[in-house]
């Protein structure tokens, strides 16, 4: 019997890599998607060889356009069939909006929710035809509050939240076998936390973040136990218990003034 597949995008570091290596040692094959040839072909040769699972690379871009729809018209050309779909590529822009390049605020736009809508649509019908799946979204925990200097990113994960939930809900009404969650992972020790790519770098401390193995257990966990939302780490579900105790105007100043005076 053939091992189920699992695709996960930005799979090359960070959040990404720890998905491959869990779905890995639960007996996926792996379908590793990113920009990164290198670093994606040395993840590749190393799950292959320590789990003994099948895993193959796909160079993909996935703020271009249709890139997603590229993307999946190459895995069904390889005759892959994706049983657990994982959305994890994410692009942030620190800063101020009218500072920050068009340009890169688009490619926000178009990784963090074209993309991911794409891919959800197109493997979603896939998966309900073959009556079963699960697609695993990657918000934020930004996605429950407006955040100045990251309004874009926050705006785009709070659409992957809302996105998610609903669809969840709808797959389950139809009977379709198909689970979808949503992932709010906060403050997370990824290049994310300080990559010179994407405006200034937010200073925040380590005892304040969490480790990306830990939050793709997690997320991964969640999806199988049939959740359509998931917040990692106890300090993260205080935070939306606290955006939903004060006024979104009260939230918003001081995570403004945070996120202001902690960045370079």
């Amino acid at each position: 019997m053939s091992n189920k597949t699992a695709l996960v995008t930005g799979a090359s570091e960070g959040i990404g890599a720890e998905f491959v290596k869990i779905l890995a040692s639960l007996g996926y094959d792996l379908i590793l998607v990113a920009r990164g040839e290198d670093k994606l072909n040395q993840l590749a040769d190393r799950i292959r060889n320590e789990f003994e699972v099948n895993s193959s690379v796909i160079v993909a871009d996935l703020s271009k356009e249709n890139a997603a729809q590229d993307l999946f018209q190459t895995v069904e050309a390889n005759g892959s069939q994706v049983d657990f779909l994982v959305n994890n590529a994410g692009l942030l822009q620190n800063g101020f909006f009218t500072k920050l390049s068009l340009e890169k605020q688009e490619a926000i736009i178009s990784v963090n929710i074209m993309a991911l809508t794409s891919l959800t649509h197109l493997f979603a019908n896939q998966m309900a035809l073959q009556g079963s799946g699960h697609i695993l979204n990657v918000a934020s925990l930004a996605g429950w509050m407006a955040i100045p200097n990251q309004n874009v990113y926050a705006a785009s994960k709070a659409y992957a939240v809302s996105f998610s939930q609903a669809l969840s809900n709808e797959m389950v009404a139809a009977n379709s076998g198909v689970q979808v969650t949503a992932l709010c992972p906060g403050y997370t020790a990824t290049k994310m936390m300080d990559n010179p790519e994407q405006g200034a770098t937010l200073r925040i401390p380590s005892s304040m973040m969490m480790s990306a193995k830990d939050v793709a257990e997690i997320g991964i966990k969640a999806c199988f136990a049939g959740k359509d939302i998931v917040v990692p780490g106890l300090a993260n579900k205080f935070t939306t218990i606290i955006t939903r105790l004060f006024s979104k105007s009260l939230v918003t100043r001081i995570f403004g003034s945070f996120y202001r005076k902690n960045m370079d």
